[in-house]
């Protein structure tokens, strides 16, 4: 977690997008935590690992539970982005995340109209 955290705070800031929060809780009640977000625009990042390695995440009961964690993040208004470790060194969630930062901006742009 450390490389990936790195590898996403350098590229935030290589790019100019805002650092993420790190761990952060999301629901009132359930422990609940995303692995990266930004909650002014909330928006995260879930990273997955054990795809090719049947770990805990690809298991019937992980998948499960995660189902249930995404769609109630989904239900409070958050856009939940899923990779897979080998995705987040690759950069492949740079620009999905700038696309959604740019949407939200326009989005609340268009409501104080």
């Amino acid at each position: 977690m450390i490389i990936r955290c790195q590898v996403v705070e350098q590229m935030c800031e290589a790019v100019g997008l805002p650092m993420p929060v790190k761990e952060h809780r999301f629901h009132p009640q359930r422990r609940w935590r995303f692995d990266y977000a930004w909650p002014k625009y909330r928006i995260a990042i879930e990273i997955e690992g054990g795809a090719w390695t049947y770990g805990r995440h690809t298991r019937a009961k992980g998948f499960v539970n995660d189902m249930e964690k995404y769609n109630t993040a989904v239900m409070l208004g958050w856009r939940v982005l899923r990779y897979t470790p080998e995705q987040i060194q690759a950069g492949k969630w740079v620009d999905d995340l700038a696309k959604l930062m740019y949407h939200h901006s326009h989005e609340h742009k268009s409501d104080d109209r």
